[in-house]
């Protein structure tokens, strides 16, 4: 019998998304701690990652992303997670430089070593950008 991924996710990928109007309803009170005049993008942007200045011609873009599963294989999970983060930083016009992973793994319910089949996907990914 092989697992279905696909059958833990509610919703694929960007599905599973707080509906902007929502998002905005919950982060309208939060103000930034970063000085103004270096905050680049912030909350009020509404955009998928942060950028800060650290000097004239140079700015530090943080996004952070969970991907629920829209494919079954780990593998390839991880790899359309990781090309996903990417997009992010590519959009913006960055060049990724080092990522984090966040693994949320329900260890009780999916076999953990379908975790590290999922990071190596993105591990993948991230070597070749």
């Amino acid at each position: 019998m092989s697992l279905r991924l696909t059958q833990y996710a509610h919703g694929g990928g960007c599905a599973c998304k707080i509906p902007p109007g929502e998002l905005e309803e919950v982060v309208k009170g939060l103000t930034s701690t970063v000085d103004s005049t270096d905050l680049l993008v912030g909350l009020e942007n509404g955009d998928d990652a942060a950028a800060v200045r650290l000097q004239d011609d140079l700015a530090l873009l943080a996004t952070t992303d969970f991907f629920t599963p829209v494919v079954d294989d780990p593998y390839d999970w991880g790899r359309i997670a990781a090309t996903n983060a990417l997009s992010d930083i590519y959009a913006m016009g960055g060049r990724p430089v080092v990522a984090v992973n966040l693994l949320g793994w329900p260890r009780d319910t999916l076999p953990f070593d379908l975790a590290a089949d999922v990071l190596r996907g993105g591990m993948d990914v991230c070597s070749r950008a």
